[in-house]
């Protein structure tokens, strides 16, 4: 059974399988600083208090709230993804020559847990299997050719027998275009994928009235979610995405401190990595036309930690995102009061940590680690899931 799919998937595909070594392509999980480039453009501030130039202190009204038997953040989502290179495929090009291209399966799990009466359970979870294999695959262009694939795949009698099937098949494109490395593509439909996942998701909640001003949902990682073309040509599809993220905010743990601003719209890492604990940065406003069309982000950040208990500038701050939905808050930002009354209750979210189980921990808020570590047991092991290749 070892290359059942994948001597299933040389045949439908006219390639020629070498049943390579297969191997697991995700990193470490260690905190890291990602001092990339950046294509955001920073533009302005975007809170209704125009006046605030400096760091905000939010210790008292922290402890204030989390005197009250009241919530504002109930839903926490995860979206997470591994990925493995689990052979090498052939195809032949023109002159007769072949070239060897690798193969990229996926385990993706996106799950999202509330919290009812201060208790954490599982609200939702999505689950699925993928494989990303170079575009030349379909030579001929055939409408449909890879999710007929996928299901020439399931009928293989040892995935039917486990009750697994692939959902899909993620074409990576191999033009010669760009310096990425074909593992990487593979690896990027992959991160593409579990990002729709995660959309389809919010939506569901939204459409069950599940989120609300008393009920904001904290996405684990950037909002920096892509609309699609449809949804840019549809008006009233756009809105609609756009309203889904009305009640959401994207917590990341890591950022790049390169493109950290200050009031002026001024790139300054400084003023951030010198946050004082429990304060909050002023709210600045960016957007990236190529990626995002007309959306307009607002982000701000907050030091959770101590810096006598972190070991960078930057651990101990998570950066907050949230989606400008309305005219208003494009035209005047969101209102102050709003970011300084989430921005609490994130800090108050900070404990109880998760020393030793998470190296990550300084950044870590501890819903969103639970979901994380719910998401993660939903996981095939990775000798499980290598063996079906």
């Amino acid at each position: 059974m070892s290359d059942k799919i994948m001597t299933t998937l040389a045949s439908a595909t006219g390639g020629k399988s070498y049943r390579a070594h297969k191997y697991g392509l995700d990193h470490a999980e260690r905190p890291f600083i990602d001092y990339g480039e950046d294509s955001i453009i920073w533009e302005r501030t975007a809170e209704t208090d125009k006046t605030i130039r400096r760091y905000v202190p939010l210790a008292d009204l922290s402890r204030k709230l989390a005197a009250r038997n009241e919530q504002l953040l109930t839903y926490f989502l995860d979206g997470s993804r591994r990925v493995f290179k689990v052979d090498d495929i052939a195809y032949a090009h023109s002159g007769g020559r072949s070239v060897i291209y690798p193969v990229i399966a996926g385990q993706i799990g996106v799950g999202c847990c509330r919290r009812e009466h201060r208790q954490m359970v599982p609200e939702k979870f999505k689950r699925e299997f993928v494989l990303s294999i170079p575009d030349i695959a379909n030579a001929d262009g055939k409408a449909g050719f890879f999710s007929a694939t996928a299901k020439k795949l399931n009928n293989c009698s040892e995935l039917r027998r486990l009750g697994i099937e692939f959902s899909t098949i993620l074409p990576y494109r191999t033009a010669k275009n760009s310096d990425k490395k074909f593992e990487d593509r593979g690896t990027a439909c992959v991160q593409d994928r579990m990002a729709e996942k995660e959309k389809e998701l919010v939506a569901e909640l939204v459409r069950e009235g599940k989120l609300n001003q008393n009920n904001y949902l904290v996405k684990d990682g950037s909002l920096e979610y892509r609309p699609s073309k449809g949804d840019r040509i549809d008006k009233r599809k756009y809105q609609i995405f756009k309203n889904n993220y009305n009640w959401v905010i994207g917590v990341s743990k890591n950022f790049n401190p390169e493109v950290c601003v200050d009031i002026n719209g001024k790139p300054n890492p400084g003023f951030i990595a010198d946050l004082p604990v429990y304060h909050r940065t002023p709210v600045a406003c960016f957007k990236n036309p190529d990626f995002f069309g007309d959306m307009e982000f607002a982000v701000w950040y907050i030091r959770i930690r101590n810096k006598s208990h972190t070991r960078t500038p930057f651990d101990g701050i998570i950066k907050v995102e949230k989606m400008l939905v309305t005219q208003e808050e494009m035209q005047k930002g969101i209102d102050s009061g709003l970011v300084d009354y989430l921005s609490a209750y994130l800090i108050n979210e900070r404990s109880p940590v998760c020393y030793g189980s998470d190296l990550r921990w300084s950044n870590h808020l501890y819903p969103i680690y639970l979901t994380e570590t719910y998401v993660k047991s939903k996981y095939l092991s990775a000798e499980s899931f290598l063996h079906l290749f």
